[in-house]
């Protein structure tokens, strides 16, 4: 799409996650959103008070996908959904805006792939932490050669809303989710693999459940989880209200050989009293590692010389607070979304980047409940790799 011509969006999961879309709203600068999907009939009320009543609404997301006035679609449901509701929009014609991650499949990442590329349509991932303005700022010393050859990743992911966020609802059953190393992981094995150049072919991990399992307080399968999270809620062995299926790890650690020759590790705890992920790039010239990952309570430091212990580094940068949510990075990836569907151009991330994300968590997930074997990652087809990446900003 170009020129003048309004792009009209819909919203396929139109609660919770959904409010993302609420960027791309921008009348006056050729975007509207024009209907809304959802299984809950306030979450379509709301819509309608702040959309308009004229606004399409419905219960069926194919009602949405078969009107001629939805351009391009956000689909902000369920993971165990975005599967069949990427597949089914890209069938309809739609451009897509996908949250992560792609799929809780590999197979189900690479059949959204090859849509994508019969149909011609634009398929974007909500991978936002690549707009995030800390990792952007470890990218850029990295590319300016701040500390060499990469040659090394590790991130250390505390979840201090772990139990709130993660083991209340449908995320706590493998079937919906396939675990926490894909679902949770899939933002940070990302960064990983963009800081460091490369993508997964190798990956071998461990983990357990080994401490909400010993809560025996669950709610009914018939109600729905509340997912809401409360500083209250302490310490982990006092939560109440579990799914009643829970059978995903708590505490998982990852080893991933990277195509590049780099080695990275990934370890996620969801019981830890704080909330910050923690990334450590290690070059042939230095390190670079953030210490928060909120601003304005964020600083990357730099180590550029031989030294002992130094806790504040040679160099370190203050990251200044940008507006809106998850750091300012939701604003930023939706207004790349809308630009990308109307003009086109370079994009941070990439379909192959998501699935590659999605894979290195799968094969991770598999080996961690087969005592740890390492597995190789399945390639892209050359003619997907090179479709998707044409797009790719280097």
């Amino acid at each position: 799409m170009a020129g003048g011509k309004e792009l009209r969006i819909g919203v396929i999961g139109a609660g919770g996650r959904g409010s993302l879309a609420h960027h791309a709203h921008q009348p006056d600068n050729g975007a509207r959103l024009v209907a809304g999907a959802d299984i809950r009939p306030k979450v379509l009320e709301t819509w309608q008070e702040k959309f308009g009543a004229d606004t399409f609404v419905t219960d069926d997301y194919r009602k949405l996908l078969a009107r001629d006035d939805v351009e391009a679609v956000f689909i902000c449901s369920p993971d165990y959904l975005h599967e069949e509701h990427a597949a089914a929009a890209l069938d309809a014609g739609k451009h897509v805006y996908l949250e992560k991650p792609m799929a809780i499949t590999i197979e189900g990442c690479d059949r959204i792939l090859r849509i994508a590329h019969e149909k011609k349509r634009k398929l974007y991932l909500g991978h936002n932490m690549r707009h995030m303005s800390f990792v952007q700022k470890m990218k850029e010393l990295i590319d300016t050669g701040a500390i060499g050859e990469v040659r090394a990743g590790w991130c250390r992911h505390f979840i201090a809303y772990g139990c709130d966020a993660y083991f209340k609802d449908w995320h706590a059953d493998r079937t919906k989710s396939t675990g926490l190393l894909l679902q949770k992981a899939a933002h940070d094995i990302d960064v990983l693999h963009w800081l460091c150049g490369g993508y997964t072919i190798r990956t071998n991990a461990m983990g357990n459940l080994s401490v909400y399992n010993r809560i025996t307080d669950r709610h009914s399968p018939e109600e729905r989880g509340d997912a809401s999270w409360s500083l209250d809620n302490w310490p982990p062995l006092s939560q109440k209200q579990l799914n009643p299926i829970l059978d995903v790890e708590d505490l998982s650690m990852m080893q991933m050989q990277l195509d590049n020759g780099v080695l990275c590790s990934y370890q996620q705890c969801h019981y830890a009293p704080d909330a910050w992920r923690n990334y450590t790039i290690i070059g042939t010239e230095g390190r670079i590692e953030n210490f928060g990952d909120n601003p304005p309570n964020c600083v990357v430091r730099l180590w550029n010389r031989r030294c002992e212990f130094n806790r504040d580094g040679d160099v370190h940068y203050s990251i200044p607070v940008d507006p809106g949510t998850h750091g300012g990075a939701d604003p930023k990836i939706v207004g790349e979304f809308v630009r990308y569907v109307r003009e086109g151009g370079k994009v941070l991330t990439s379909p192959i980047a998501a699935r590659n994300s999605v894979a290195a968590g799968c094969r991770a997930t598999e080996s961690l409940r087969n005592n740890g074997v390492p597995l190789d990652i399945p390639p892209v087809p050359r003619e997907i790799l090179d479709y998707f990446n044409a797009d790719l900003a280097t």
